[in-house]
Formats: C-alpha cells, sequence, structure tokens
C-alpha cells in the first residue's frame, strides 16, 4: 500500500502542519513516510504545500508530479494541482473561496465546508484538523488513535491543552465531508 499526497492551500492553514500531523501518525502505523513542504516567502497568506507519502514499502523518490490524492484548500490551489490527481484518485477540497469547482469526471471529488465548520466551533485552528477528519473518513490508511498520538508528537507540549479540541475537529471532519462526485 502506498498513498501519496498533496495538500495544499495559502500559508496559515495548517497546510504544513496537516502534514507533519499525517507523517507521524503513518510512522506509530510503522508505515514508510516522506515528508515535503514547500512554501513561498510570506509564511501567512502565501501559497503553501507538502507532500505526504505514506507506504508499507520504502519509498523511492519524495519527488513525485501525481498524486494518489489532493487536498486542496483554495482556488489557486485548485488550478495547480487538480489536473495532477491520477485518474481514480481522490480530490477533497474546501468550499470557502473557491469560484471554479472542481471539473473531473475521472476522479472521486468530496466536498468539506471546514471553514464554516471551524467558525461555527469558535477554534479557527482546528480548520485543518476538521479536513484532516474528513481524509479519514474518504481515505482511512491512518487510524484516528494514531492521529491524536501523531498531534502530540507534533504540538509543542504547552499546547498539549487543546488536543481533546481537535480530536473533536478530526471526528465533526469525517461526520461532514460530502461526495460530490464518486469513479
Amino acid at each position: 500500500m502506498t498513498e501519496e499526497i498533496i495538500i495544499a492551500g495559502f500559508g496559515g492553514q495548517g497546510v504544513l502542519s496537516m502534514g507533519k500531523i499525517m507523517a507521524y501518525s503513518g510512522v506509530m502505523q510503522d508505515m514508510e513516510v516522506s515528508w515535503m513542504p514547500s512554501y513561498g516567502p510570506e509564511m501567512r497568506g502565501g501559497t503553501a504545500n507538502v507532500i505526504v507519502i505514506l507506504s508499507s514499502e520504502r519509498i523511492s523518490s519524495p519527488i513525485i508530479r501525481h498524486f494518489d490524492t489532493g487536498i486542496i484548500l483554495n482556488q489557486q490551489s485548485l488550478d495547480k494541482f487538480e489536473p495532477a490527481i491520477k485518474p481514480g484518485g481522490v480530490l477533497i477540497y474546501d468550499g470557502n473561496g473557491i469560484t471554479r469547482h472542481p471539473e473531473r469526471k475521472d476522479i472521486s471529488i468530496y466536498r468539506i465546508e471546514a471553514a464554516a465548520e471551524a467558525s461555527k466551533m469558535n477554534s479557527q485552528k482546528t480548520f485543518n484538523m476538521i479536513v484532516l477528519g474528513g481524509f479519514l473518513k474518504v481515505k482511512p490508511v491512518l487510524s484516528l488513535e494514531n492521529v491524536v498520538k501523531g498531534l502530540k508528537k507534533s504540538l509543542p507540549e504547552r499546547y498539549h491543552k487543546l488536543i481533546p479540541e481537535n480530536e473533536k475537529a478530526l471526528i465533526r471532519g469525517e461526520e461532514i465531508i460530502k461526495e460530490i462526485h464518486k469513479v
């Protein structure tokens, strides 16, 4: 089993930390893992993306151009990475700020209103965990238990008090993700 994932959005949306949590979670499950971030000079507001590879076998190269799953959090990233999803793959996107929705018919498409849900929960910082919860529902390659362990490993100890709130966000993401098109 190998899952090649691109997560892309604006800096400040938790793109890189979501990828890091996935990578730590994969390590907790004895997987081979690659985490390769990319961001512009503007951390907040600039574009950011991260490639995460989770595999039961050795990973030959962390540099890939086509992905099994795309988690897309803004229009620029949708325009850039929708064509890079492998036929039969999965695209998950947050509808906030999206003006042109995904159009491909050869991939499964899911929409998650994570920004709106984080606002309802009065916790904008859980946005990325809501999205990650949606991913876990669609592609259960990581267990929720190991994601929580990955969260503990990724967050500085002074923020561990926020872990229960993030765990609720993961579960909420599993509940609210919607299938738009399935292949």
